[in-house]
């Protein structure tokens, strides 16, 4: 073979690094990156904002909430890029802060710890006015995060389209369910400061049905007992209190909230209860046996988890799916606890840790060609960040008893769980193909163009004047990128080919959601506390 030159060796150096996709570098300001997703929730927030705000941009909103009931339903957080409060997805946020706070609170920064204390509390707040009355729930609801071309152009979404971005919304006990009427308030691009659209409450009555809401926000309120348990045990004694309230209100009245005749129109197709109410009840009951160490709730996991369905192999976790987290969250108490009458529980989350790793021989997770986990439909980060805090809680679990997981042709210990979580974060925050962040403000490469009504229209501070309903179309329909940059907001993420285009008008792909970013505040504290694991 003939010798190359030094310029010829260059060349092909050259050539084979046109083949590869660009990477940044694996350094990441892991701290920065958690102050950042912590942020985020204040530019979310609804009602009277206190004097501390540090999201300039937003101002007072929503503050009729609740009126038609003669209720005070004000604060709590919208859950997306429009101006509507469902209680469903906001139950499962502030459960994911809580759990982040339990799991990993005692990694962050003195000062990110009360942060996120304070992110948790303007939900439970909020949660704990939507069961003040006993036997009701509330779920309120607003704006859909539908495309500008859905909104003001000649195409109109079908449901079927809809159903994509698998998104949903509402509230809970003799639960006020959701406020604002969601189709009228969707098809306005508005400040949550500037809206105009009705604010109707929407509100499940015993006997009617609503385990799935009432569920998801006994775990919330159980969840976020514990992370004030420390700082404010007369917070967290009325937390826990109204949990046990809820999960009774889920378990007397047993069904699924979307199927009640005055909801589901406003519910669905947004934040239906398509994978049904059951793994709520048992999720419930676990924060709850882990808040109270009650055996009443340990009784209801071992009685009812064959029958609700815990071990159906259900490779998700997210607002409408608990089977996974309820797992893994289960097999604590088997591993640290040594309570064996709930093995099933453990086998089912072993089995699930096995579909994630590449190397097992039960590997089924699909990954982009850039190594981020793809799950079809819309907001597909939602599955990366929950994933990501589920290796590392078990992870956590399995270091702590010097256990590991049989995956048939692989043994599987807490360092590889956390390889696989570090490279989720990493492709966030900059590690893909494309080189951009995920993460609006960190890195100078990251979405410019968020699918987000606050963020895309000129702050109420900038032009006071009423932007109305139909005004908003210019802003919404403008190329140009939004002048309110929502630091910390996580999109909805690229395709299954790891491909990105900076549209507001895809919002499945670059709409934010608060249930993508609460379980990536716990992701954040470990890798933040850990910067050098590799």
């Amino acid at each position: 073979m003939k010798n190359l030159s030094p310029h010829h060796y260059a060349l092909l150096f050259t050539a084979l690094l046109a083949q590869l996709p660009l990477f940044q570098s694996s350094y990441h300001e892991y701290q920065d990156a958690l102050s950042k997703s912590i942020l985020f929730f204040e530019g979310q927030r609804s009602g009277y904002l206190p004097q501390d705000q540090r999201v300039t941009w937003r101002a007072n909103s929503g503050l009729s909430d609740g009126w038609t009931y003669n209720t005070d339903l004000t604060g709590g957080y919208y859950d997306a890029g429009d101006n509507v409060k469902f209680g469903f997805p906001m139950a499962f946020t502030t459960t994911m802060l809580a759990w982040s706070v339990d799991e990993f609170g005692d990694l962050m920064p003195p000062n990110e710890l009360r942060n996120s204390l304070v992110a948790i509390r303007w939900a439970t707040d909020y949660l704990l006015k939507t069961v003040s009355q006993p036997n009701r729930i509330f779920v309120q609801s607003g704006e859909l995060g539908l495309s500008c071309t859905d909104l003001f152009g000649p195409h109109k979404s079908s449901p079927g389209e809809i159903l994509g971005l698998t998104r949903l919304r509402f509230h809970l006990l003799a639960l006020p369910l959701r406020v604002g009427d969601p189709n009228a308030d969707h098809i306005c691009w508005e400040r949550p400061e500037d809206m105009d659209t009705p604010r109707i409450v929407y509100a499940v009555d015993a006997p009617n049905p609503a385990s799935d809401v009432a569920g998801e926000t006994a775990a919330a309120l159980a969840a976020s007992s514990m992370a004030f348990r420390s700082s404010d045990p007369g917070y967290a004694e009325t937390l826990l209190r109204n949990a046990i309230n809820a999960f009774q209100f889920a378990d007397s009245y047993r069904g699924a909230y979307s199927d009640n005749s005055n909801i589901k129109d406003g519910a669905c197709p947004f934040y239906c209860d398509f994978d049904g109410y059951q793994d709520e009840l048992l999720w419930g009951a676990a924060w709850l046996r882990r808040a109270s160490y009650d055996d009443t709730y340990l009784s209801f996991l071992q009685n009812n988890g064959e029958t609700l369905g815990a071990d159906e192999n259900i490779n998700e976790f997210g607002w409408d799916n608990k089977h996974a987290g309820l797992n893994v969250l289960v097999s604590k108490e088997v591993l640290e606890g040594n309570l064996y009458s709930l093995q099933s529980y453990k086998e089912s989350a072993d089995r699930f840790m096995c579909t994630l790793i590449p190397e097992s021989s039960s590997s089924h997770v699909e990954y982009t060609p850039g190594g981020l986990i793809y799950k079809p439909g819309g907001s597909n980060l939602q599955h990366a960040t929950t994933i990501s805090f589920l290796l590392l809680a078990y992870a956590n679990y399995l270091e702590r008893t010097s256990q590991s997981v049989n995956c048939g042709n692989v043994n599987v210990g807490p360092y590889s769980l956390r390889q696989q979580a570090k490279r989720q974060v990493d492709y966030i925050l900059g590690d893909n193909p494309l080189g951009l962040s995920y993460m609006v403000g960190y890195s100078d490469h990251y979405p410019q163009r968020i699918h987000h009504r606050g963020s895309s229209l000129p702050s109420v501070k900038d032009h006071p004047d009423l932007i109305a309903c139909k005004e908003g179309s210019i802003y919404c329909n403008s190329s140009n990128p939004n002048p309110n940059v929502h630091v910390g907001a996580i999109v909805g993420g690229p395709s299954e080919d790891d491909s990105y285009e900076d549209s507001r008008d895809d919002f499945r792909k670059s709409e934010p959601t608060t249930y993508i970013n609460a379980p990536f505040v716990g992701v954040l504290a470990y890798f933040a506390a850990n910067p050098s694991f590799s």
